[in-house]
Formats: C-alpha cells, sequence, structure tokens
C-alpha cells in the first residue's frame, strides 16, 4: 500500500454534515441516468476517439498517434468524512482511480471545488486541496489548475489526464467466457460510511474505511500489460453488481459469483445488522436488479453498496490467473476468485450460496 499518512486536523468541523449524500453514493442510478443519456441524440464522430461513451467505460481514450492514447476522466463527490483533508484525498484518489482502471499511467489533474463559502471558511476549502494535493504528489502528478464555485453544499474531485500504449487499454466490454473474476479491494465502503453519519462506527473501522479509500488502484496501470487481464473497471458507486452487470453486457455474457468468496471489510456484519445502508443501495438495486437471481437481504445490501474509490473488477483468463495472482502479490495485494463470465444465461448475474 503507498504511504497515506496525512497532516493532523484538529478542525471540530463535520463535513458530512452538509450534505445530503456521501462519496460515490451521490452517482445518479444507472436507470436515471440512462434515461438522461437516451435523450441525446446528437454525437460529433470523431475518427480519433477509441473509447466514448458507448462502452460506459472508467474514461475516454483519444488516438494520438505512435501507438499512444490519451485518457481522460472526471469525478467529483460530496464529503464521505468529516475530515477536510482526507476528504480532498480521497476525492483524488477516487477520480485518478479511473486512468488506473483503463490500465493508463496518470499524466496531471484539474480540480473542481464547489464551496458553501457562507458556511465554512475558505481555509477548510484550503485543507481540501492540500489533501488533494499531497494525494496527487504521492500518484506523482500536479494539480495543474482547476474551477471553482460557491455552491449551497461542498464538492470536490478531479478532471485528471493519462497516458498509455494503444495495448494497454482495458475495457470493461471485453471479457471472455471462462474469464475468472476477482477483486481488488473488500466492499462494504458505503455500509460504513452511513455507519459514521450515524454516530455508529467504531474507531478502527473508522481508519480502516480510510485507509482503503486512499490506496490507489495502482496496479491497474500494469494489469493493461498482461494478455490474461480481458477486462477491468473499478467498483464505484453503482456497486459491484451494478459495474458486473455493464461488464456482462458489454461483452454478450453472464457470470456466476459465489457469495462467500466474495471480499468485504472486516466487521462489516455489525453494520449491516445495525442496518447502516446508504440510500444509493437500494436505488442501484431498483435500477438492474431484476438482472440478477434471486438473493438474500444481506447479499443484497453489500453487493449493491456504491463503493467510494473501491478496487479494480478484474476479468482473467484461467491462462493468465498465475500471472495476474503474481503481478497482485508485488503489490501486497491478495485477490481470491469469487467468479467466473459464463455464456449468456437467464440472468446477467446469477448469485451462487
Amino acid at each position: 500500500m503507498n504511504n497515506i499518512n496525512s497532516v493532523i486536523d484538529n478542525s471540530p468541523v463535520k463535513l458530512t454534515q452538509y450534505s445530503h449524500g456521501a462519496g460515490c453514493g451521490c452517482k445518479i442510478s444507472p436507470k436515471v441516468l440512462n434515461a438522461i443519456l437516451a435523450q441525446c441524440k446528437t454525437e460529433f464522430q470523431d475518427p480519433f476517439l477509441m473509447v466514448g461513451n458507448a462502452t460506459l467505460d472508467d474514461a475516454a481514450v483519444y488516438d494520438i498517434g505512435n501507438n499512444q492514447v490519451i485518457i481522460s476522466t472526471t469525478d467529483f463527490f460530496m464529503p464521505i468524512v468529516d475530515d477536510p483533508y482526507d476528504f480532498g484525498g480521497i476525492a483524488s484518489v477516487n477520480a485518478i482511480s479511473d486512468i488506473f482502471a483503463m490500465g493508463g499511467t496518470p499524466l496531471m489533474a484539474i480540480a473542481i471545488l464547489c464551496w458553501p463559502i457562507n458556511k465554512l471558511s475558505s481555509e477548510i476549502a484550503g485543507q481540501v486541496i492540500e489533501g488533494a494535493r499531497q494525494a496527487c504528489a504521492r500518484a506523482g502528478i500536479a494539480i495543474a489548475g482547476g474551477h471553482s464555485i460557491d455552491g449551497p453544499e461542498p464538492i470536490f474531485g478531479l478532471a485528471v489526464t493519462g497516458i498509455a500504449t494503444k495495448e494497454q487499454i482495458r475495457l470493461n466490454c471485453s471479457a471472455t467466457e471462462g474469464c475468472e473474476l476477482f477483486l481488488t479491494k473488500p466492499l462494504g465502503i458505503g455500509i460504513l460510511s452511513t455507519a459514521q453519519k450515524q454516530g455508529l462506527l467504531k474507531e478502527e473501522d473508522r481508519q480502516t474505511a480510510r485507509n482503503l479509500m486512499l490506496t490507489f488502484n495502482t496496479i491497474g496501470k500494469e494489469l493493461g500489460k498482461l494478455e490474461g487481464v480481458k477486462a477491468m473497471t473499478d467498483v464505484t458507486g453503482f456497486g459491484l453488481l451494478g459495474h458486473l452487470t455493464e461488464m456482462c453486457e458489454g461483452s454478450g455474457l453472464s457470470a456466476e459469483i459465489f457469495a462467500e468468496k466474495v471480499p468485504k471489510i472486516e466487521n462489516i456484519n455489525f453494520y449491516m445488522e445495525h442496518k447502516t445502508f446508504p440510500g444509493g443501495t437500494f436505488r442501484n438495486f431498483e435500477s438492474y436488479g431484476h438482472k440478477v437471481s434471486p438473493m438474500t437481504n444481506d447479499q443484497k445490501h453489500l453487493f449493491c453498496d456504491p463503493q467510494t474509490s473501491g478496487g479494480l473488477l478484474v476479468a482473467v483468463t484461467p491462462e493468465g490467473k498465475e500471472s495476474f495472482l503474481e503481478l497482485a502479490s508485488h503489490y501486497g495485494l491478495k485477490p481470491e476468485s469469487f467468479g467466473q463470465m459464463k455464456s449468456r444465461g437467464e440472468f446477467v448475474i446469477n448469485v451462487v450460496g
């Protein structure tokens, strides 16, 4: 893991009190987003745009010649933690993750800030920016500029530019039958974030959530070099099942996942018993639940849980599994297969167990 130590902030402010949503749980549901995009009829056809809206990928990809491509993405949200410094860092790690999820390397970032000046001081906004700068420094990039507005709720994020060779680009729609499925981070961030807002989050779990969200998916830029890695995306606001649904439908396949093998945050059962489920969980299920085989309530709440700065969902061929696990070990990861891509069946995703 990267060094994620932050400066000590003694400010009593609790940023999550100033927003109606938290992190990637703020995302518009897949169902509503599809309705919005369906109204957009006019699109300029650029022959050099390799990846655009069509594949629902994590970022756009543009061919600049000489086998090089530029990757462009943006992501921003409302506070998921109370600490301003950590909020800036988490929002930055989350945005940069889209570059890694495409198999690329980040080059630079542009900051996006909406701040309620009449409610929160400019000094607190400065702490958010400093957290972002430190996170970007860990990724080896600078915040090269940005834009800010005065608004009713605090919002922060980045627009990030990355680079890769054409061969390194990994889409979320290119999985093949027989690919095994892996996650590089456990699920449950949305559940812990809601527990924090409700005052139920234990201190040890606060650090667990913080550290996970501040950990980069740096391995993505190396996974793009492995032939056995056929498809990749990061798991964020639509939850595991939402992003896996996109992978399945884009690839023309179904997936079978084994519920007990899906990685989850330690102690998550305590919070599930206290029903600290974010509203995004239910919006997610309403959007794609009919595409998934029947599940228990616990499975629904965990697998539809919106993740902020979540891990990579990776589809790996059986032949490429050994190389994938070797690389993962080099990055201090020990992912285990929790499912497999199958020929198209009755459900897009079949949950077993």
